[in-house]
C-alpha cells in the first residue's frame, strides 16, 4: 500500500511541479518577446512565483453561483485535473524510465484525452450561466472533431512500427526519426494538438471579447486553479505525445548517446513553440477552426492513411 501511494506521489508531484513551471516559462517568454520582463519578484528571477500564485489561490474563497448545480459545479474541475493527470503514468521518459509498461498506451492516451470533455461540459451546465454554456459547448465540439483527425493521424504510425506501445514507436525510430517520412502527418497533428487543448490560436471557448472566458466565468480560487493546472497539464501531454511519435523520444540523433536528457530537451522546444505561437498568430474564426478540421485534415489524414497502408501492403513491409 505504501508502495503504491510512494510510486503514484512520484509521478504526481513532478508532473504538478512541471505544470506549475509551465505557466511560469509562459509568462517569461511572453515577457521577453513582448520586450517587458515578466514575473521576476518572488524569489530569484521570480522562479518562486508559480508557488505564490499556488498560495494565493489555495487561501481564497470558493463562490459557487446560487442558481449552480453546487455538487457537479465543485466536481467538474476535480474531475478535469484529475483525468489530465492519468497520461502521465503511461509516458516513457527513457528505455527504463517509465511507470506503467502498458502495451496500448496509445490508445490509453487516447481514451483519457477525450474523457477530460465530460469535466468541461458539466462545468458550463452546472454554473447555469449561458455564458459558460456556450464556452463549454464550443469546447466540446472542438475537441470531439479534432480527436478523430488526431485518431486518424496516428494510424500510419502505428501501421510502420506494428504497435500501439509507446516504447516500440520510440525504439522504431532508432535509425530515423517519423518527423521526415511524416511531415504532413506531423504538421496536422501539431495542430490539432493546439485545438484539442484549446491552445492559441484556437482558443475559441475562452474568447474574452464574446464569451467572457468561455465555461470556467463563474469558477473562483482552487476551483479556477485546477482547470487551468488541467489545460496546462494537457498541453504538457500533447507536447510528450508529439516527442514520442514524431521526434524519437529519447533517442538522439547522436546514435550512441541516448537519455533523458533529449527528451527533455525536445519537449522544452514543444512549449517553446506553444508559447510562441499564443504570441504571433491571431485568433481563429469558430467556422474557419470547424472547417479546417472536417474539411481539410479529416480528408488529408485518411488519404494519407490510405497511402501509407497501401504503400505497405505493395512491398510486403508490414511489421507484423
Amino acid at each position: 500500500m505504501l508502495l503504491s501511494l510512494f510510486n503514484i506521489l512520484t509521478l504526481i508531484v513532478p508532473l504538478l511541479i512541471s505544470v506549475a513551471y509551465f505557466t511560469l516559462a509562459e509568462r517569461k517568454i511572453l515577457g521577453a518577446i513582448q520586450r517587458r520582463k515578466g514575473p521576476n519578484v518572488i524569489g530569484v528571477w521570480g522562479l518562486l512565483q508559480p508557488l505564490s500564485d499556488g498560495l494565493k489561490l489555495f487561501v481564497k474563497e470558493s463562490i459557487i453561483p446560487n442558481n449552480s448545480d453546487s455538487y457537479i459545479f465543485f466536481l467538474s474541475p476535480i474531475l478535469t485535473f484529475i483525468i489530465s493527470l492519468l497520461a502521465g503514468s503511461v509516458i516513457p521518459f527513457s528505455e527504463k524510465g517509465f511507470f506503467v509498461d502498458f502495451n496500448i498506451g496509445l490508445i490509453y492516451i487516447l481514451a483519457i484525452s477525450s474523457l477530460g470533455i465530460y469535466g468541461i461540459i458539466l462545468s458550463g451546465w452546472s454554473s447555469n450561466s449561458k455564458y459558460a454554456f456556450l464556452g463549454a459547448l464550443r469546447s466540446t465540439a472542438q475537441m470531439v472533431s479534432y480527436e478523430v483527425s488526431i485518431g486518424f493521424i496516428i494510424l500510419p504510425i502505428v501501421l510502420s512500427c506494428g504497435s500501439f506501445d509507446l516504447q516500440v514507436i520510440v525504439l522504431s525510430q532508432k535509425y530515423f526519426w517519423y518527423v521526415a517520412p511524416f511531415l504532413p502527418l506531423f504538421l496536422m497533428f501539431f495542430t490539432s494538438a493546439l485545438a484539442e487543448t484549446n491552445r492559441h490560436p484556437f482558443d475559441l471557448p475562452e474568447a474574452e471579447a464574446e464569451l467572457v472566458s468561455g465555461y470556467n466565468v463563474e469558477y473562483s480560487s482552487m476551483s479556477f486553479a485546477l482547470f487551468s493546472l488541467g489545460e496546462y497539464s494537457n498541453m504538457l501531454s500533447m507536447c510528450l505525445l508529439n516527442v514520442i511519435l514524431f521526434f524519437g523520444g529519447w533517442l538522439s540523433p547522436i546514435f550512441f548517446f541516448h537519455s533523458f536528457f533529449w527528451f527533455g530537451l525536445k519537449v522544452i522546444f514543444f512549449v517553446f513553440l506553444y508559447v510562441l505561437l499564443r504570441a504571433a498568430l491571431p485568433r481563429y474564426r469558430y467556422d474557419q477552426l470547424m472547417s479546417l478540421g472536417w474539411k481539410i485534415f479529416l480528408p488529408a489524414s485518411l488519404s494519407f492513411f490510405g497511402l501509407v497502408s497501401n504503400f505497405l501492403f505493395s512491398f510486403n513491409l508490414f511489421p507484423f
